[in-house]
């Protein structure tokens, strides 16, 4: 069983490493077509190559590990061998949670016992992530356990029921979209998915979710986000991110 520091004290003992994990397990049925939205080519580079080269170009970052679909292990050996960050890349699970665990004991493994590394977990539909998020998030967990990225939410949001009618309207002004990078120590996302596991009517959608519903006394920093960190979804998605890549080309031709 993972020991959980007691509340939110601060660790004694410096994380040695920042561990970013892409995860690229999924695949992505909702953008169309029989490809994974991770390994479609936008801009010149796959979705997945944008991500390895915007998380790798953060300083704040030690080390990436990349967790892949199963059926296209072999391609994201080929696409992470241009990036040096990169220490290993694994096969993902059937679920996202089962990749996450998979990635936090494959973390586990590498660390030494005294160490607790901060882990960055990252979705690789999300290529436009910048180094200032990165950093942000990084720089928050000197001061907090758990970490996420969001920014407010621009539109009324509606509660539904089965029935297709409103329910509640949530004051927009306390609602906030939540995006990646989400950042922990190791400890705590660990002991988190520990007891996640023994719950079963555990689902999550992400992975602050977890620590949220099974380590309530742990709060949760927020670190404002960016609208242009844009989660690869729909197919038109593909068409804004290509604009955005294509513009951000030209504004820094070195990238």
């Amino acid at each position: 069983m993972t020991d959980m520091p007691a509340s939110t004290a601060r660790h004694t003992v410096r994380p040695r490493r920042t561990v970013a994990v892409v995860l690229a397990g999924g695949t992505g049925s909702r953008v169309g077509g029989e490809m994974p939205k991770q390994l479609i080519e936008v801009a010149g580079r796959t979705v997945l190559e944008h991500t390895l080269t915007a998380v790798g170009r953060s300083a704040a970052v030690d080390e990436i590990l990349l967790l892949m679909h199963p059926d296209h292990i072999d391609e994201a050996h080929r696409l992470a061998s241009g990036h040096p960050k990169v220490a290993q890349v694994l096969a993902g699970g059937a679920t996202r949670s089962d990749t996450t665990r998979i990635a936090l004991e494959a973390i586990a493994a590498r660390a030494d016992p005294k160490e607790d590394p901060l882990v960055l977990l990252h979705d690789a539909a999300r290529p436009l992530v910048d180094d200032r998020i990165i950093g942000d998030v990084v720089a928050a967990l000197a001061d907090h356990d758990a970490v996420t990225v969001a920014i407010p939410s621009a539109d009324t949001l509606v509660v539904v029921d089965d029935d297709g009618l409103v329910t509640a309207m949530p004051d927009r002004a306390r609602v906030w979209r939540s995006q990646t990078p989400q950042g922990f120590r190791l400890s705590v996302i660990r002991a988190a998915f520990e007891r996640a596991t023994a719950d079963p009517a555990f689902t999550a959608t992400d992975d602050c979710s977890v620590v949220f519903a099974h380590l309530p006394d742990v709060p949760i920093a927020v670190v404002r986000g960016s609208t242009t960190n844009l989660k690869v979804t729909h197919p038109e998605d593909v068409a804004v991110l290509e604009l955005l890549l294509r513009e951000r080309s030209d504004r820094h031709p070195d990238r």
